[in-house]
């Protein structure tokens, strides 16, 4: 660079610089296109707004002009739109605090941990950092979100810790009425993380901690009691694992906002009644369950089974169990492509296989002819998809098929050269030539596949 130019034209470079890798890392199936018309914005005001184009918003910053693009066929979500706003708005914050000394001690908090935290807090505040928020709900956040990333490197009594928190919007706990301005009540911090007790006391999963609006530790509640008590216990909208429903109908209301560290190691947040990101594998990412469960559901168009089999994903991604679900659109025609014989659920058994003196696999397997995916418990599903193989269905629910290793010719895999797919991921892609594809990796990774890959979660 130059020697002798502006700091603020220095600083605003490396700020450019740093919003498109934000960009590209969180929106990795985007573009990032430079356009050689001028932005009126040059004196450090970042906008980005969507355009007739629902797959492309344009970003404006430092004079310069962009478009982020994605494939037509996955348009921006709302979610997306707002997540792509909050990497801005901490940048451009944290560009704002570095020329102005006053700033810089009001937001110092902003350049405190991870930034990708920031992000992330940035998301739950309609105008972070800008004049007319209340410049705490972001930083609350985030700041909880690096007290867990810490907390999951250790361990206690040689097992990882798990804990939660439930951080109120409003004043007081509407379940029970503790005043949050009551003295003698410790600040919600990594301070209490040195108490022996801390992460007996609140696990997660069953109990969190409640935190009020200005950050004071109100009380220790049950999760399935708060979450459901305004409401009653049943499904939330946007589907989520099982062990966390409730504290996903604990946000469903009031702009509360629930941060778990489950005992995989993985930081859950919640709000708007739904699970809205997950970090995992040392990385943050944007789940838009929302946006991806009615994708699936239209592929799979029976709502009861497609929602059961999505259930089913979630909850086997949580547990890190792996497993494949396909439903074939005709499987009249396709079954026999991509199912042996012996692993059918619809072909007698004949010879010696029909000898119950000695019974095999597929003697056991049998019970389940002739039954429907949305028949089954819950737990029964959750066992059926843990077995070595596939989970194979017809487009009403019936069962074609469980445990079944996939046929998948090799011709039939398109790869890209020099990639080398796991078992798994080739079965799901060989199938989704036929019809919907979940496939759910031991990772906790979950994958839609139809004629090919559609999105991850």
């Amino acid at each position: 660079m130059p020697p002798n130019l502006p700091p603020a034209f220095i600083v605003g470079a490396h700020y450019d610089t740093f919003l498109q890798r934000g960009l590209k890392r969180f929106f990795e199936r985007a573009t990032l296109e430079t356009e050689s018309v001028p932005s009126p914005s040059s004196d450090g005001r970042l906008a980005i707004d969507p355009t007739e184009d629902p797959s492309a918003l344009t970003v404006r910053w430092f004079g310069n002009r962009y478009v982020l693009r994605v494939p037509s066929r996955r348009p921006f979500t709302s979610h997306e739109v707002r997540f792509a706003r909050a990497i801005g708005s901490v940048l451009e914050s944290r560009y704002r605090a570095i020329l102005n000394p006053q700033l810089m001690v009001e937001r110092a908090g902003l350049f405190r941990g991870a930034i990708e935290d920031r992000y992330v807090g940035a998301f739950f505040d309609g105008t972070p950092y800008s004049p007319r928020a209340d410049g705490g709900r972001s930083e609350r956040v985030a700041e909880v979100l690096e007290m867990l990333r810490i907390a999951a490197l250790s361990s206690y009594e040689n097992q990882p810790i798990s804990t939660g928190v439930l951080l109120l919007e409003g004043d007081a706990d509407p379940i029970g009425a503790y005043p949050a301005s009551e003295r003698d009540r410790p600040h919600y911090t990594g301070a209490l993380t040195s108490i022996k007790s801390f992460f007996r006391l609140a696990d997660g999963l069953r109990t969190v901690f409640l935190v009020a609006r200005d950050g004071r530790l109100l009380d220790i509640v049950d999760i399935g009691r708060w979450g459901w008590a305004s409401v009653g216990p049943g499904e939330v909208d946007v589907p989520c694992a099982r062990a966390y429903a409730a504290h996903a109908a604990a946000t469903r209301s009031g702009r509360h906002v629930c941060v778990v560290l489950s005992p995989s190691r993985e930081i859950k947040v919640f709000g708007d009644g739904a699970q809205l990101f997950t970090f995992r594998n040392a990385d943050w990412h944007l789940l838009d369950l929302q946006s991806k469960y009615v994708m699936w559901a239209a592929a799979v168009g029976r709502p009861a089974l497609a929602r059961r089999l999505f259930q089913t994903a979630l909850d086997l991604s949580d547990a890190r169990e792996g497993a494949l679900f396909a439903v074939l659109r005709r499987p009249i025609e396709s079954l026999h492509e991509l199912v042996a014989d012996q692993d059918r659920l619809d072909m007698e058994l004949v010879g010696e296989q029909s000898d119950p003196d000695t019974p095999s696999r597929r003697h056991l397997l049998h019970v389940l002819a002739g039954r429907s995916v949305t028949d089954l418990d819950a737990s029964v599903l959750d066992a059926l998809a843990t077995l070595d193989g596939a989970v194979v269905t017809e487009p009403g629910g019936q069962l074609l098929a469980v445990g079944a290793i996939l046929r998948h010719p090799q011709s039939a895999v398109p790869r890209a050269e020099g990639v080398t797919e796991g078992a798994r991921t080739t079965a799901a892609v060989a199938a989704s030539r036929y019809g919907p594809v979940l496939k759910v990796s031991e990772d906790g990774m979950i994958t839609f596949y139809d004629a090919g890959k559609v999105w991850d979660i």
